[in-house]
């Protein structure tokens, strides 16, 4: 053991202090290099005493004195010790569990240098780790079991090496005993990094890739298990531990390591299932949901855990993802006063060890009894982990594990620990990226989709739109949902091929047009044409289906146009539910000439249409036939009194969808009252305005509305004058009367509306017509016809005269 500390460490003297049975002192359990009475150094030290071996325990941090330094202890006389003695004690163990402590000294004058303090660190962690885990097993090692150390055959047999790295080189200085570990000839080393790498596991050497590039490695260090494959083709399981050393004084930057054998992570069958077992479960985790719910699985009944939380890492802040038990009652109170939604923010900065455990990027156990903040002794009383989850080379999470009743951290155990951390990790880096790639598609997807859809006379309508969760989210599935004249609309539903950001643009482009056809006043057919020579004339190779219905509330009169798209289902008011058969014509954008020909299909009240996209009944376990059926009967079975309940029933509770899903549901009531209408076509006489208002009078006598005949009749007047001066040929006048509304609504032949003048003066023989309309009138407005627009204005009429 002294050669070796001299080759790496440069001390004249090591020694292994332990605690005692009662916990109250400290004992030497080995030394080497010389005697520690030449250095003053006692057999055993009280903790309640005062000396460089306790502060360094009782602190926890290495304590590096010089000759100096250890005169002001008072441990023995100045003249008794040699000339420029230094002394460092380093603690062994952490996180609340010390297990004792490595004092090193030798003959120098200024005591050891930053690169030897490096070495000694390294070294002491290394020496903590494997008495953590059990040392020697017919030892009695005082680590997690509890067991006490005799440390000299044991602690001989413990393999360990140190090297020099040099970052921008790639030059390597390692000793025989790294060399001996990775089973290379000291002859055959020729002093690159690279030749090392050569031996490791390929799936490790990512991992040691963050080390060995400059740049990657953060001065506090990091620590890592890895494999090399030996020449006979058994895998051996190393530990490094390493930190990285800034450059100063022209000296190039580079990193110091300790390697030690880690024969002890080599997993257990029984071991290796339950990983296999997480792997499965996280490869098919598409959210951190899904990765945080597989963790609880993995992890909580097979270590008979009590509490699970998982937890990200978003900059010096960490978003819990889950708590496993939900109920905040089951975790200490700082975090039932986080607690503001489903998940409470994980008070990290409160926690100030978790942060510690966070940053220096280590998995951490506490047994029973150890020295926490009581919030976080309160996750785990018996027993705590900490698990920094590792992904590209920095902590993108933290996954907590807490025991009530005292819990003993078994080696293999730990292996599973370490293990899972790896994997959870990347999970959870991977399924934040879809998180937010399907997000930001989710969002480009629905601000092309309408915010909310119009409120109907007659008929409730019911729109769901669901991302596809394989690939990416956005596509080009569409529904729309317009409000034609009046007591009209037209539904549609629509899929434009692929599934990208060209898909969803082309979708947007098409439901646009589409609705200002139809807006326009065209019929269907004209619409689903309109649309197809459109999209031919775009610089797209992309193709669209749609169905396209419009609706007469008074009648229950549709007419369906179909192009290449699945056809609509109708419930009738009796449940039975069937698909509605349509001639139909081939997809948009396919052939120029393409006709589209008209369907009328009668709804009587209570009916309920369902226009639906192929994601809801088609995937690649799911023939078309077969989820059209599906639909069908799961419509029949569903309650129409509850349009949305209906919509959701329909979805279903799949998670993974091979395709977009768009369902657009309408149910006919009727309208209960229909309104009375009647025409009059005017005649382009020089008393037409006339014959137009004693129309007007006679159909208010008939409808017996007196009381605003006067202003009805000044709203014709200015209509019916403004089509005749301002337009050419037919003009017709039409009234609507709807419970306490009359629409006066006066159509021609000219697409230009009717435009209010933005200053009329007092000189100016016209252009108050449009005013006076607005005035007196509750809502006025022009909509486009085919050929034409009409202008419409309604008079609210008495409650007396409804």
């Amino acid at each position: 053991m002294t050669q070796r500390i001299q080759v790496f460490g440069g001390a004249a003297l090591a020694a292994v202090y332990v605690l005692g049975k009662q916990h109250d002192t400290l004992q030497l359990a080995e030394s080497a290099g010389g005697s520690g009475a030449l250095y003053g150094l006692s057999p055993s030290y009280s903790l309640s005493g005062r000396a460089p071996v306790v502060d360094a325990f009782r602190t926890g941090r290495p304590l590096w004195l010089n000759a100096t330094g250890l005169a002001s202890y008072g441990e023995s006389p100045p003249e008794t010790l040699p000339a420029h003695v230094s002394l460092g004690a380093l603690p062994l163990g952490a996180n609340g569990s010390p297990l004792g402590c490595l004092v090193v000294v030798d003959e120098v004058a200024d005591g050891f240098d930053a690169e030897r303090r490096n070495f000694l660190e390294l070294y002491a962690d290394q020496v903590a780790a494997w008495l953590e885990a059990g040392g020697e097993p017919n030892s009695h090692a005082i680590g997690r079991t509890g067991r006490r150390a005799v440390l000299g055959p044991a602690l001989d047999r413990f393999s360990v090496g140190s090297f020099t790295l040099v970052l921008n080189t790639g030059q390597i200085d390692a000793d025989d005993r790294v060399l001996d570990l990775v089973d290379i000839p000291r002859d055959d080393f020729d002093g690159r990094v690279e030749t090392l790498l050569e031996h490791t596991v390929p799936d490790d050497l990512p991992a040691l890739m963050s080390i060995v590039e400059p740049g990657h490695m953060t001065s506090t260090g990091r620590e890592l298990e890895f494999r090399i494959r030996r020449p006979t083709g058994e895998l051996r399981w190393l530990r490094l531990r390493a930190r990285r050393l800034a450059e100063r004084g022209g000296r190039p930057e580079r990193v110091l390591g300790v390697v030690a054998d880690a024969a002890h992570l080599r997993p257990s069958a029984d071991e290796v299932s339950k990983v296999q077992r997480l792997s499965v479960a996280l490869a098919g985790a598409m959210t951190v949901r899904d990765v945080s719910r597989a963790v609880v699985s993995a992890l909580r009944d097979p270590l008979e855990a009590d509490r699970v939380a998982l937890a990200e890492l978003e900059g010096d802040r960490l978003v819990v993802s889950v708590l496993d038990p939900p109920e905040p009652d089951a975790w200490p109170e700082l975090w039932r006063s986080e607690w503001r939604s489903e998940w409470p923010d994980a008070p990290a900065r409160a926690l100030p060890t978790l942060e510690a455990a966070l940053r220096e990027g280590r998995m951490s156990l506490w047994t029973a009894g150890s020295s926490l903040e009581p919030n976080l002794a309160g996750i785990g009383p018996g027993g705590l982990a900490v698990l920094p989850l590792p992904a590209e080379g920095r902590v993108v999470g933290a996954c907590l594990i807490g025991w009530d009743e005292p819990h003993a951290f078994g080696t293999e155990e730990r292996s599973l620990l370490t293990a899972t951390a790896g994997l959870v990790g990347q999970a959870l880096m991977r399924a934040r990226a879809l998180d937010a790639e399907h997000e930001l598609a989710t969002m480009l997807q629905r601000s092309l989709l309408p915010r909310k859809l119009p409120r109907l006379s007659g008929a409730v309508a019911v729109a769901r739109y669901l991302p596809a969760t394989v690939g990416l989210a956005v596509g080009g599935d569409w529904y729309d949902v317009i409000p034609l004249s009046e007591n009209q609309v037209a539904l549609v539903v629509g899929d434009v091929q692929g599934h990208n950001a060209g898909a969803a643009t082309i979708m947007g482009q098409m439901r646009t047009a589409i609705r200002a056809y139809a807006v326009e006043g065209h019929p269907p057919d004209v619409v689903v044409s309109r649309a197809n020579h459109l999209l031919v004339g775009m610089e797209t190779d992309l193709f669209a289906t749609c169905c396209y219905v419009a609706i007469d509330m008074e009648e229950g009169n549709a007419w369906c146009v179909r192009a290449g798209h699945l056809p609509p289902l109708l419930r009738t008011p009796d449940g039975h539910t069937r698909e509605v058969t349509i001639e139909g014509g081939p997809p948009l954008g396919v052939l120029a000439e393409a006709e589209f020909p008209m369907t009328a299909v009668a709804l009587a009240p209570g009916a309920v249409l369902a226009l639906l996209t192929d994601g809801l009944v088609e995937s690649s376990s799911l023939h078309l036939d077969d989820g059209m059926r599906r639909v069908c009967d799961l419509l029949s079975a569903a309650d129409p009194s509850d349009a949305g309940r209906m919509a959701d029933d329909l979805l279903g509770g799949s998670n993974r969808r091979d395709d977009d899903v768009a369902l657009l549901l309408l149910r006919y009531d009727g309208i209960g009252v229909r309104p009375l209408r009647v025409s009059w076509t005017v005649w382009r006489l020089p008393d037409a305005v006339a014959h137009a208002r004693r129309f007007t009078s006679r159909t208010l006598r008939s409808w017996q509305v007196t009381e605003e005949a006067d202003t009805i009749l000044l709203v014709v007047s200015e209509l019916v004058t403004n089509a005749l001066v301002h337009t050419q040929g037919q003009v017709r006048l039409d009234f609507t009367l709807a419970g306490a509304r009359l629409r006066v609504a006066v159509s021609d032949a000219s697409p230009r509306a009717p435009v209010k003048p933005s200053n009329v003066n007092w000189d100016a023989t016209g252009g108050r017509g449009i005013l006076l309309v607005q005035a007196v009138s509750a809502s006025y407005g022009s909509v486009p016809l085919s050929g034409g627009k009409q202008v419409w204005a309604d008079v609210t009429l008495s409650p007396r005269e409804t």
